[in-house]
């Protein structure tokens, strides 16, 4: 039996922009699934602290109003995000995340934000692992197929069902499946234990960073810099709280 049919955690957050180093949580959420199933779920509604732009309320549909009104305060609930997750790397059971260094780095960014400690540190100073991210493994196993490579357009080419897009409870469960589904149509990612995995992909980010970043230049943004690091990225520059 693969990793794919054992227990998978999915996750995902929805935020305030599309800067993980500024960008705030707004929902939350962490479903288990096995063999993709949902087996239990845990999720939450921030009060961010700052105003949620127009254009972010437009994806997730959560407004300033109903953030203030019923959203937990924002340093509890990257709290409480982080010691789920680091329970489940505890216990070695796989965290998936599609694109991980965005909702990874906007969690750390979280914590250090508001003087909470780090995934590392709640983790006795290892690195939040195993994580899987079907956006890194599908652009490694098929990488010259054409479209796009968003949660949506990467589902309907696997036929994973996702339910509502840019919920954060529905992307969590659908990144969970989506892994499944690449696993059962690749035998060699099927193959590779989570830790193995979980190292491949730190190549593999790097390698596709490098050949975007150098694709850029050619086209004369000379001074395009990709950040090829995966799956977490220093959270510096952060802006208070």
């Amino acid at each position: 039996m693969g990793w794919h049919q054992e227990l998978l955690i999915g996750f995902d957050l929805e935020t305030t922009g599309t800067d993980p180093r500024e960008a705030r949580i707004v929902t939350g959420a962490v479903i288990e699934v096995r063999a993709g199933v949902p087996m239990g779920r845990r999720e939450w509604l921030a009060d961010p602290g700052v105003p949620i732009p127009a254009d972010a309320v437009a994806v997730h549909g959560i407004s300033n109003e109903r953030a203030t009104a019923e959203g937990h305060p924002a340093d509890q609930v990257a709290d409480a995000i982080a010691e789920v997750l680091t329970s489940y790397w505890k216990a070695g059971v796989p965290v998936v995340a599609y694109n991980a260094a965005f909702d990874l780095t906007l969690l750390s960014a979280e914590l250090r934000r508001y003087g909470l400690p780090s995934l590392a540190d709640r983790l006795g100073g290892a690195d939040p692992a195993p994580v899987l991210d079907p956006y890194t493994i599908d652009r490694w196993v098929d990488r010259y197929r054409r479209g796009k490579r968003n949660l949506e357009a990467v589902c309907a080419e696997y036929g994973t069902v996702l339910d509502s897009a840019h919920d954060a409870s529905a992307d969590a469960l659908a990144a969970a499946r989506l892994a499944c589904a690449i696993a059962d149509r690749h035998p060699k990612i099927a193959a590779l234990g989570p830790a193995e995995l979980h190292l491949r992909q730190i190549d593999w980010y790097a390698g596709w960073a490098a050949d975007f970043q150098d694709f850029l230049r050619r086209k004369g943004d000379t001074d395009a810099v990709v950040d090829g690091t995966w799956p977490l990225r220093e959270p510096t520059g952060i802006s208070p709280a």
